[in-house]
């Protein structure tokens, strides 16, 4: 049989996992999608980085869909997917712990005022904040508690930050209470129905006056309006945003000149094939050996 390899990688990202996943699968034959002919009939595996609306559909033997990326909100959002067909998303402990390192970087920043002296620096500026809160007297609420949500909860725990984390089985209506005693909000939740848009005026509302947010989840999550509306109103202090709705951001958006936005452009945890390669690699040898999968998805959930 045959696995192929789909995704909308650009060439730089092609010339690094072609060469992975064929070390990691020297027993397998790979195709490419669009470069490399095939019987679609042979097809039983592919792996997969968020590829182009059909292009799985017409692989009768299809038995698994292994996604290459950690999210797979735009892998789900494919009305031609074959429904039968089992989905294991990337779990990869590198991943993981790049994402700690990120939100860690967020929550110190913000809470040391370290992007606040970042401006200061651009005017000429020196002066020293009048007061410090210790770590412990700074709450982090953490929005999203799989994998991701509890790596990050450890790296903050570990700084002494409180750190309180909400997931869908809390109940929505437990957000409210967690929101209004967070002075730190960090997304790190699924992109699914109930989650987009989920930041909006009411939900920044019902925040601590003067809290801060971090999104490295989705940014279909936040209504960027209402978020930019927040920030001049002074009831967010500041906003970290590694994730847009639509990317790259376009010139023109507000988000790059605001004063209390800092921006990365998709990086907070980037896959790395080469930690990567060897997961998915595992889970095709289960595939083949008649072992439980890792990582499935749930169509219902979204996740």
């Amino acid at each position: 049989m045959t696995i192929l390899v789909a995704g909308t990688l650009d060439d730089d990202e092609w010339r690094m996992w072609w060469p992975l996943l064929q070390a990691a699968l020297p027993e397998e034959r790979l195709v490419r999608e669009g470069v490399e002919g095939g019987d679609a009939a042979d097809i039983d595996v592919a792996l997969v980085a968020n590829p182009p609306p059909g292009t799985l559909q017409g692989l009768p033997n299809l038995k698994l869909i292994q996604s290459l990326w950690a999210g797979v909100d735009k892998l789900l959002a494919d009305a031609t997917l074959p429904a039968h067909v089992p989905i294991a998303r990337m779990v990869d402990p590198a991943m993981t712990d790049a994402m700690a390192q990120t939100a860690l970087w967020a929550v110190l920043a913000l809470h040391r005022g370290y992007f606040e002296y970042a401006a200061q620096q651009r005017a000429g500026v020196w002066k020293q904040q009048s007061a410090l809160r210790r770590a412990d007297e700074v709450t982090v609420a953490i929005l999203g508690m799989g994998e991701l949500g509890r790596r990050c909860a450890r790296a903050l725990t570990e700084q002494s930050y409180a750190v309180a984390g909400w997931s869908r089985g809390d109940g929505a209506a437990a957000l409210p209470s967690l929101l209004a005693r967070a002075d730190i909000v960090l997304d790190l939740l699924p992109l699914t129905p109930a989650t987009r848009g989920l930041f909006n005026a009411a939900t920044f509302a019902q925040m601590r006056r003067g809290a801060s947010f971090i999104n490295l989840a989705r940014g279909a999550h936040v209504v960027d309006a209402d978020l930019l509306a927040a920030l001049d109103a002074g009831q967010l202090e500041h906003a970290v945003l590694d994730v847009f709705s639509t990317e790259p951001l376009p010139p023109a958006h507000p988000y790059w000149s605001h004063p209390r936005v800092t921006m990365l452009p998709h990086v907070a945890a980037p896959t790395d094939p080469r930690s990567a390669a060897p997961i998915a690699a595992a889970n095709v040898r289960a595939l083949r050996a008649g072992q439980p999968l890792a990582n499935l998805v749930d169509r219902a959930r979204g996740y």
